[in-house]
């Protein structure tokens, strides 16, 4: 097994050094939010966000102004892991929990590169590491991915909860990654839209290409990662994988959907692939939409 140190350094060759130029010459690109640090308030213009709308000056002036933020000096990011049963599983190159892991130590060196500070809770069973920067404090997270277990499987991980957390106890602005397969009991979509209320929230959705079809090879017995409930079914049957098609196609429409109105922006990585092109569109989205964005 890879040790973390072995892990940050593959991750720096053929990652970083890959993404550098298009990246790292304005890494804001992909880590960007508005700051708390008030440059101006202005009129509004149609396009801006109804939430920037500076109520006060609005009542004096009789007319609508905003909030106009200087961009972040200084960023604090936090990295919301998911450790639960389900992550464990992968059929291609690594298992989802090691997807999370390359994305979380790609992302740590990156920000503590620049001298900013990343921070990490883990999740179900809370395990929390306080924001710094440095080299050390990515191979800190990256050694607390390797030694914490899984816990047992006892139910579906309860994500709401752990928003909330995270929504009481980060009180600046900051960047926030919610590393995640989103396997969750319901009604973590309100909280997420608190917590992005807030801050720059990124859902990073970890998937295995297994989890989209069943395969046709008879009968099989499945597992819930989550609750250990088994359930036999007979994939030759072409209902059968229809409507299994059916039920994953409607989970991905449905926290697709949950994640546009709460205003976040998603990065999806797959097992079967590196992180690297997926990086890459996500760089690319995220710059077009910042620089076309009103007030810019």
């Amino acid at each position: 097994m890879e040790t973390p140190e072995r892990i940050l350094r593959r991750l720096e060759f053929k990652v970083v050094r890959r993404l550098d130029g298009f990246l790292f010459g304005d890494y804001t690109g992909l880590f960007y939010g508005p700051s708390l640090d008030l440059a101006e308030v202005r009129e509004y213009v149609p396009g801006d966000e109804v939430r920037r709308i500076d109520w006060n000056v609005t009542a004096r002036t009789t007319r609508l102004h905003v909030r106009q933020y200087r961009e972040e000096k200084e960023l604090t990011a936090w990295l919301l892991v998911d450790l639960s049963p389900s992550m464990t599983f992968g059929t291609r190159r690594v298992l989802k929990r090691q997807l999370a892991a390359e994305f979380c130590g790609a992302a740590s060196y990156v920000i503590t590169r620049h001298g900013d500070k990343v921070g990490a809770l883990f999740f179900p069973q809370p395990y929390l590491i306080p924001p710094r920067t440095g080299r050390r404090q990515a191979l800190r997270l990256l050694h607390a991915l390797e030694r914490l277990p899984t816990p047992p499987a006892s139910g579906r991980t309860d994500l709401g909860r752990v928003l909330r957390d995270l929504h009481g106890m980060v009180r600046r602005r900051s960047l926030v990654f919610v590393v995640s397969d989103f396997l969750s009991q319901e009604g973590w979509e309100g909280p997420l839209r608190q917590l992005a209320y807030r801050h720059d929230v990124i859902a990073v959705w970890i998937t295995d290409p297994a989890e989209s079809e069943l395969p046709d090879v008879g009968l099989l017995t499945l597992q819930d990662p989550e609750t250990g409930q088994q359930v036999r079914v007979d994939t030759s049957d072409p209902a059968v994988r229809r409507a299994y098609r059916e039920r994953v196609s409607q989970r991905e429409a449905k926290l697709l959907q949950a994640f546009r109105s709460s205003g976040v922006d998603v990065l999806r990585l797959s097992t079967h692939e590196s992180i690297v092109q997926p990086l890459f569109r996500f760089v690319t989205y995220r710059r077009r939409r910042r620089w076309s964005s009103p007030g810019r």
